[in-house]
């Protein structure tokens, strides 16, 4: 029996998330809500599932056993927070909220009221990624020296000011490029590299004057197992450029652009080596696109985050990217605004 889904907030990235659980062959689209009424009516056309404009009617859809939140980053809180009171497993787009106290409530409502909490990084599941870890995991780069995260994309003016756009607005972005953008390669890099213990970081407003947010943004980490490392963001260069992952230790280098492999070389090779680089190496795909289009998603990594929640469930057991895990991106981005803000070290707990 497939696992019922209700989709909340019809934009862009609710279709990939639609997409993503059909694809699993155990999850099905059952319900979606969106204040508007057509564009619920529209979205339920498409994927064959009823449509609500009351989120109360939605949660009582009979077949609803997972509400997967797609609004605006800052109106996730009460969405999630009546979800879980209704008993229902959460699925949450990435930031899972703009400020760690709306995600500290979130994640101790989906404790409370014992429901399955996940947060779509779904970066993390891409072969290369679960490649990486396993080698760092194994120790294969020795001792870590160094780990980097760069997106350097572009966003049009009219990415910020065409009607309806929420984006460029602290209450309901949270931020700028890393929040939204470069979110999901500080995700892979902690993930990668352990905790960040400080951050020292400057933002700025650069290339896309009228915004509330960053636009460009650097910093500098060190990180818990002494290891220094960088985070470089921008939205306003142009055309824009693949995001990168740079990892450095004493016995091995790992560079990843996209979810290809650029460069893996350590002082010991294995047998499997050779045939990574070759069926991992850097190609074009129309994953590439997302450097210069928000609508560049493709579904697949949502299809195994999905994979991913629905055997959670199943299960009884922990989703990977689960509250907490989806919660450390958004301290790490919180300490840089705190340190541009402050020009101060800012220390992690």
């Amino acid at each position: 029996m497939a696992i019922g889904f209700g989709i909340v907030g019809i934009g862009v990235i609710s279709g990939v998330h639609a997409r993503g659980i059909e694809a699993t062959g155990k999850g099905k689209v059952a319900a979606c809500f969106s204040r508007s009424q057509d564009r619920a009516d529209g979205f339920a056309r498409e994927f064959g599932c009823r449509a609500y404009s009351s989120y109360r009617e939605f949660l009582a859809d009979p077949d609803l056993e997972v509400v997967s939140i797609c609004t605006p980053s800052g109106a996730h809180l009460e969405y999630a927070l009546k979800a879980a009171e209704a008993g229902k497993h959460l699925m949450i787009e990435k930031p899972i909220e703009v400020t760690l106290e709306r995600c500290d409530r979130i994640i101790e409502a989906c404790r409370k009221h014992d429901v399955v909490l996940a947060g779509v990084f779904q970066s993390r599941f891409y072969d290369v990624s679960q490649l990486i870890k396993g080698a760092i995991d194994s120790g294969r780069l020795g001792k870590l020296i160094l780990g980097d995260s760069y997106t350097k994309w572009f966003r049009s003016m009219e990415y910020y000011t065409k009607e309806g756009s929420w984006h460029g607005t602290w209450d309901l972005e949270g931020g700028g490029v890393l929040m939204t953008q470069g979110s999901h390669s500080i995700d892979l890099l902690q993930w990668f590299m352990g905790p960040v213990e400080e951050v020292q970081a400057l933002t700025g407003t650069l290339g896309r004057p009228g915004i509330e947010v960053e636009d460009t943004a650097v910093a500098s980490l060190r990180f818990a197992n002494g290891a220094l490392g960088s985070i470089e963001g921008s939205t306003a260069v142009y055309p824009g450029f693949d995001r990168r992952v740079e990892l450095y230790g004493t016995e091995g280098s790992i560079i990843v652009v996209r979810n290809n492999i650029a460069a893996w070389s350590f002082t010991e090779e294995t047998e499997e080596d050779a045939e990574i680089r070759r069926k991992h190496a850097l190609v074009e795909t129309e994953e590439n696109k997302a450097a210069s289009d928000p609508t560049a998603v493709q579904h697949e990594g949502h299809r195994r985050q999905y994979a991913d929640m629905i055997e959670a469930i199943e299960t009884d057991g922990t989703p990977l990217v689960d509250g907490e895990e989806a919660r450390k991106a958004v301290e790490i981005i919180m300490a840089v605004y705190e340190s541009a803000r402050t020009q101060k070290v800012v220390r992690l707990r």
